[in-house]
């Protein structure tokens, strides 16, 4: 999948469109989801133009990657997401229904999440 510089959250990061900002620093940008799926549901996401996690461990510098890391837990705690507990999510391509093509995270918490996936049938 190809870097498409007309997604969403390119325009969010070229502030083309309006978004709920939680955080922002040189690397990274932290948002409220429009679509909540969770009472707490932030997407996080990097400033570069990366398709996916596998691009952006592969091509991100030593800096973006730490950055991005050490700012996801900082908007966890800040919002009081570390006791209760959260879950970090990234899709990546079709099987997982990756419907932005620009790495990101969604954390989400505010509620008991229950199971991750649903266990498979034996």
């Amino acid at each position: 999948m190809a870097y498409d510089d007309d997604n969403i959250f390119a325009k969010i990061l070229r502030g083309e469109i309006p978004c709920d900002r939680l955080y922002e620093d040189d690397h990274v940008l932290a948002f409220r989801d429009i679509n909540p799926q969770t009472p707490t549901h932030v997407l996080v996401i990097p400033k570069g133009a990366y398709v996916s996690f596998d691009d952006f461990s592969e091509s991100a510098s030593s800096e973006e990657i730490a950055g991005f890391v050490r700012a996801s837990g900082k908007i966890a705690r800040d919002l009081g997401l570390v006791e209760p507990g959260y879950r970090i999510l990234s899709n990546h391509g079709a099987d997982a229904h990756q419907e932005v093509p620009h790495f990101h995270l969604h954390l989400f918490g505010g509620k008991n999440l229950g199971r991750m996936i649903k266990p498979q049938d034996k």
